[in-house]
């Protein structure tokens, strides 16, 4: 019950042990399942020599819990290794950084343990791919992408858009 700043970002791990609270000074909390805080780290920005005036949009941990991807609004996705014990030791491990464009919030669908998806202030949904460290358009939309969601199988993503449109991709897995 330790006070925390302005919650920006929540996520559950997959494994239902953790709970990830990213806060306006752009700090994670770490919680155990029954809301113990165990941990906390800061986020590095996306230029390590700029200021720290980015915020935390969105979270999503890797499928196996052993990770959490963090969208900032300055241009970049971290992925942090964070090990599945307590206390293991942080390191960032991915980066996606983005050219021209905020990261608006992400999702990591269960079934793609290697692909986590972004949403980008100029409409583009895009798929981080974790094994190369290198992004690719899933698809383009004239509208700010506001929100992202995996199915419950894992294998497709929506994505709400601030002009009202909902937008559905499905991950080809026939091979």
């Amino acid at each position: 019950n330790d006070h925390i700043s302005r919650v920006t970002a929540l996520c559950w791990s997959p494994n239902n042990k953790r709970l990830a609270a990213a806060t306006s000074d752009r700090v994670v909390h770490l919680f155990d399942e029954l809301g113990e805080k165990k941990d906390k780290f800061s986020t590095k920005p996306a230029d390590a020599k700029g200021p720290k005036n980015y915020m935390v949009t969105g979270m999503a941990f890797s499928p196996d819990s052993s990770k959490l991807a963090v969208a900032q609004s300055d241009n970049i996705v971290f992925i942090y290794k964070l090990g599945v014990e307590w206390g293991e030791k942080k390191s960032i491990c991915n980066k996606f950084l983005q050219s021209n464009a905020g990261v608006t919030c992400l999702t990591w669908p269960l079934e793609q343990p290697n692909e986590l998806v972004f949403g980008l202030t100029d409409g583009t949904v895009k798929v981080g791919i974790v094994r190369s460290n290198k992004g690719q358009k899933l698809y383009s939309t004239d509208s700010y992408v506001t929100t992202l969601c995996s199915s419950p199988d894992g294998h497709a993503v929506l994505s709400g858009h601030v002009d009202g449109s909902i937008w559905r991709f499905s991950f080809d897995d026939s091979g």
